[in-house]
């Protein structure tokens, strides 16, 4: 079955750096996008960075230049490079990847940007 385990959400101060993984199994998955969303409690789930299978890439306005995603097929993992973190980056980091219609997700990751 699909599964996606994402790691690397800690508290970290304004200005920082974090890089999330994801690791995949269940699926081909250099064949698959994907993408990392965040949720705030209380708020819609946003999608954050995208990743195609030929590593083509796009992000939320609200990340572009401080956030990269990329993916190491051989590893069947994906990353989130964060820099110039922010406190309104707080947030669950989710890991997703929709095949044939139907989405799934990892059970996420907390990302706590605070002094």
């Amino acid at each position: 079955q699909v599964q996606l385990v994402e790691s690397g959400g800690i508290l970290v101060q304004p200005g920082g750096s974090l890089r999330l993984s994801c690791v995949a199994s269940g699926f081909t998955f250099s064949r698959y996008t994907m993408r990392w969303y965040r949720q705030v409690l209380g708020k819609e789930r946003e999608l954050v960075a995208t990743i195609t299978f030929d590593s083509s890439t796009d992000y939320a306005d609200s990340v572009k230049g401080r956030f990269t995603i990329s993916r190491d097929n051989a590893k069947s993992t994906v990353y989130l490079q964060m820099n110039s973190l922010k406190p309104e980056d707080t947030a669950v980091y989710f890991c997703n990847v929709r095949i044939t219609g139907t989405a799934y997700w990892g059970k996420g990751t907390l990302v706590t940007v605070s002094s």
